[in-house]
């Protein structure tokens, strides 16, 4: 009960930061960052785009974590987390595929490029769909969790590839932001694009972890309310 009081005195502070936070990044992308000489104002969605990149990696990186830590201790809690933290970073990555059909749509005159990054942007999305499907099998959920765990470790293999894949195939079609790839360096980025990206990879990430709470505290009493269910029904056969 006190952990639950204390989480929800943390909420009033995060929820209205990140209120103040998503404003605020759309702020400085719509209006204070400058515009792009060369691609205009559709440049603006880069710096929704790459937050929301950085933090679906960010997502499954915890479910490997977490899948890990449950194939290792059997613990519950691990296995939630590891859920949870999956539906948001298929979340995270619905809005970079998205985004990114947009700013192709601008830059290479088609919605869709079968390019590197956007290949395994997108293989990476069915394999969480598919991990997301095992999660919500008609079996117990301890074998839910220990198929979820594994196929959860297999598939943030293409969570590097994804990253390194310009790098890898020698893409002249998605810029590199960061670093030198495809014979280009993002070391000419403008100050005060630099400083807006990193405004919104921090909103983004803020957005996360409060959806990464929210879900854990909503599977949590979905778990007490059917446990309860159960008691009942053993008890007193209600609901037979």
């Amino acid at each position: 009960m006190k952990a639950r009081k204390s989480i929800l005195r943390g909420e009033r502070v995060t929820i209205p930061l990140l209120v103040a936070g998503m404003i605020g990044a759309l702020s400085l992308a719509l209006l204070w960052s400058p515009v792009d000489v060369r691609l205009g104002i559709v440049q603006k969605i880069f710096y929704f785009h790459v937050a929301s990149a950085w933090n679906a990696f960010l997502a499954f990186f915890v479910v490997f974590v977490m899948s890990i830590l449950y194939l290792w201790r059997r613990n519950r809690a691990f296995d939630i987390v590891a859920g949870v933290s999956a539906e948001i970073g298929l979340l995270f990555t619905t809005i970079v595929l998205v985004t990114g059909s947009i700013w192709g749509r601008s830059s290479w005159n088609v919605w869709w490029s079968w390019e590197p990054r956007l290949t395994t942007s997108l293989i990476l999305w069915f394999m969480y769909a598919a991990y997301l499907m095992i999660r919500s099998s008609a079996v117990s959920w301890e074998k839910r969790a220990r198929l979820s765990s594994v196929f959860g470790i297999i598939a943030f293999v293409d969570v590097p590839i994804v990253f390194m894949s310009i790098r890898w195939w020698r893409s002249k079609l998605h810029p590199v932001v960061f670093g030198s790839g495809a014979g280009r360096s993002g070391g000419g980025v403008d100050p005060r694009m630099l400083l807006t990206l990193l405004f919104c990879v921090a909103v983004f990430s803020l957005l996360y972890f409060v959806l990464l709470n929210r879900g854990i505290r909503t599977r949590k009493l979905g778990i007490e309310i059917d446990t309860i269910k159960r008691t009942l029904f053993e008890r007193t056969g209600w609901g037979a």
